[in-house]
């Protein structure tokens, strides 16, 4: 069984988890590799495709080429599921394993987890939360392979849309309260969370205290 893992985006948060797939799997199966550039996939059982930033074309090369995506799929397709879930209140959120296409996240369906949240979390623990179920996903597939079961996406659909600075920003007509799964989901080095007054923006970094 010939596995490989690509991540194409070197300073993903999520490289630290895919290394450490990468390193489990390679206790159970020896043919593991992990892949930075696209074309360096070559022909093999399994694809598995974390955090890329170029959408990957060659899905003729393996027999099943796997995304992970944090909606119940069909419903949030599209950009940051995770992300847009938690400001919209969600405190469960459904982990999606399934075949790349074609189309915006409209494979076939293999394996779902619920992830739950205290509502605490900010956005490295979210992550990690969500790391985790990522690579029990994967384990659960390769642990059934070859007698995977494909189930087709059904029901309404609906998408997200890439999310820019503008949605880290601030209200300041809002409390700390309703402003805090805004706060949550701020990357404080890459996007964040800002407000505006007088003219002047102001970034708002969160941590927390232990």
């Amino acid at each position: 069984m010939k596995i490989q893992i690509l991540c194409d985006n070197k300073n993903s948060w999520i490289v630290p988890y895919a290394k450490r797939l990468l390193k489990e799997l390679q206790l159970t199966n020896k043919d593991v590799s992990y892949i930075e550039l696209h074309e360096n996939v070559t022909a093999g059982d399994v694809l598995i495709l974390l955090s890329c930033e170029q959408i990957y074309k060659r899905l003729d090369l393996n027999k099943y080429n796997l995304v992970v995506h944090e909606s119940a799929l069909p419903k949030g397709r599209g950009w940051s599921p995770l992300t847009w879930q938690i400001v919209e209140g969600a405190s469960q959120i459904t982990v999606t394993l399934f075949e790349a296409s074609i189309k915006v996240d409209n494979g076939p369906i293999y394996e779902q987890e619920v992830i739950e949240f205290s509502g605490s979390e900010l956005v490295d623990e979210l992550r990690q939360i969500q790391a985790e179920a990522t690579i029990r996903l994967v384990h659960r597939f390769i642990n059934k392979f070859p007698n995977v079961i494909r189930k087709t996406q059904t029901g309404e659909s609906t998408f997200y849309k890439r999310r820019t600075k503008e949605e880290s920003k601030l209200s300041t007509d809002k409390t700390l309260v309703e402003l805090f799964n805004i706060l949550r989901i701020s990357d404080n080095k890459r996007y964040p969370a800002w407000f505006e007054i007088n003219g002047k923006k102001f970034e708002l970094h969160i941590f927390e205290v232990k």
